[in-house]
């Protein structure tokens, strides 16, 4: 199901770092944006906030961990209440991708720089299999 057009942002969640990237269904090319620090959930919520009221956002799309066979890991219910959140403090729908691939792609990379990235290329993901 498609989005209604206008930006879209994407989450790739963790307990530390939240990589942020953005979007727009008209050019459907992600970018990184940032990556959120803060250290307790609040902070999190607040910065996220920030990001929303600056963007605009018609759409969240976030990161769904898994296993390479498809079964749910530890992070993979995290995510999930993470993107439940999301839709319920700031009423926007959110979608999940399977991130399952994407750290491989980032896996010869290094360094806090790599949630942005991997949060683009979920978004990117979700471009490209988006009709």
């Amino acid at each position: 199901m498609a989005a209604t057009d206008g930006t879209v942002l994407a989450f790739d969640f963790g307990l530390k770092r939240i990589g942020v990237a953005v979007g727009n269904t008209f050019l459907r090319q992600a970018e990184p944006l940032r990556i959120i620090h803060a250290p307790t959930n609040d902070g999190k919520f607040a910065e996220i906030a920030a990001l929303i009221n600056q963007w605009q956002p018609v759409l969240c799309v976030i990161g769904l961990p898994m296993h390479p066979d498809g079964a749910a890991n530890e992070m993979t219910q995290r995510c999930q209440r993470f993107a439940n959140q999301l839709h319920g403090r700031f009423s926007i729908p959110t979608r999940l991708v399977d991130e399952r691939y994407t750290s491989a792609v980032l896996n010869a990379q290094r360094g806090e720089h790599i949630d942005a990235e991997a949060a683009s290329l979920i978004l990117q993901q979700y471009f490209d299999e988006t009709p």
